[in-house]
């Protein structure tokens, strides 16, 4: 049987649902899957929305009898919009984030505090990219909340490792999309660059999730990237924390990432004790079908051996 994609999918708008929580921020989020099932949180990256995690990858977890949960981050999908200023590029580019920036840590306050309106006590932390880091964060900050952490493609903030290559920054510098047609094609151009050596992009799958990216935006939000992007320099070098982690950790990451480099990963497995790193040959900065249920079941084979030495009280 075939994995489920976006293109043979229908999203359930209905189930998703917004919360207006302490930290001052609405976030969408939705809950598939039995009440009663181990719970598995998805944090989404940068310019991600929630629907960045395909059917197929969402689809294994949801066989497996796991309670997932994704959400979109502030300044995304359908999310709050920060009322501040974006950063100009130069200040991008340098480093140095206006003052007053959010940063990270305020974004992992947002994943935490969804998690308590939920009533989830302990939960399975996925993130990819940017929402590695995010997901990094609460589990150094909330040890009792993670029974386990992985982080796919992502970094520690150390600048001497995870850089992004500049034929990737000169794609993160084009003209934000206008249209939905402008929309399709940059999010093709962009997929097809970071997408690796050995995982080629399906056109009809990449079509079919930026059209629905697309439709679940209630206006386009350049800024809102731009503040993203911004938080994560404002956050520095976070590997002192990552070694606070007590959470069994899976790390997962791409030889041929464009925008985090795979010294981020190695980086990443090194600052947190006891982590277990899995490069992948030929994957980029991107979980295609032809990836995603491999990479679900590193996740869930992560998921099970945490489980197995989880002591019975913890349980979630």
């Amino acid at each position: 049987m075939s994995a489920p994609t976006w293109h043979d999918s229908t999203w359930d708008h209905e189930a998703e649902q917004l919360v207006e929580l302490p930290t001052g921020m609405t976030i969408c989020h939705r809950v598939d899957g039995p009440a009663d099932g181990d719970p598995v949180v998805l944090v989404a990256g940068m310019s991600e929305d929630m629907t960045a995690w395909t059917p197929a990858f969402v689809g294994r977890l949801l066989e497996r009898g796991h309670r997932v949960v994704r959400l979109d981050n502030r300044d995304i999908g359908r999310s709050s919009r920060v009322p501040s200023p974006a950063p100009p590029l130069w200040r991008l580019a340098a480093a140095r984030p206006l003052p007053g920036a959010y940063s990270l840590h305020d974004m992992a306050d947002d994943t935490v505090a969804l998690l308590d309106h939920l009533g989830l006590g302990q939960v399975h932390l996925v993130g990819r990219s940017m929402g590695g880091m995010i997901a990094q964060i609460v589990a150094a900050r909330e040890p009792d909340r993670v029974a386990s952490l992985t982080s796919i493609y992502s970094t520690t903030g150390a600048r001497r490792v995870g850089a992004t290559a500049l034929s990737t920054k000169r794609h993160m510098m084009r003209p934000p999309a206008r249209t939905e047609e402008e929309w399709v094609r940059q999010h093709l151009a962009v997929t097809r660059h970071l997408s690796g050596t050995a995982h080629p992009v399906d056109v009809d799958e990449e079509v079919a999730h930026a059209r629905l990216a697309w439709a679940r935006l209630e206006r386009p939000s350049p800024g809102g990237v731009l503040r993203q992007v911004q938080a994560i320099a404002a956050s520095g070098n976070r590997s002192r924390e990552l070694a606070r982690i007590v959470a069994p950790t899976l790390v997962v990451h791409g030889d041929r990432d464009l925008i985090v480099h795979p010294s981020g990963g190695r980086a990443t497995a090194e600052a947190i004790p006891g982590a277990r790193h899995v490069e992948v040959p030929g994957m980029g900065h991107h979980l295609p079908a032809s990836l995603a249920l491999g990479v679900a079941d590193d996740v869930l084979h992560h998921i099970e051996s945490a489980r197995s030495t989880r002591p019975r009280g913890d349980q979630p």
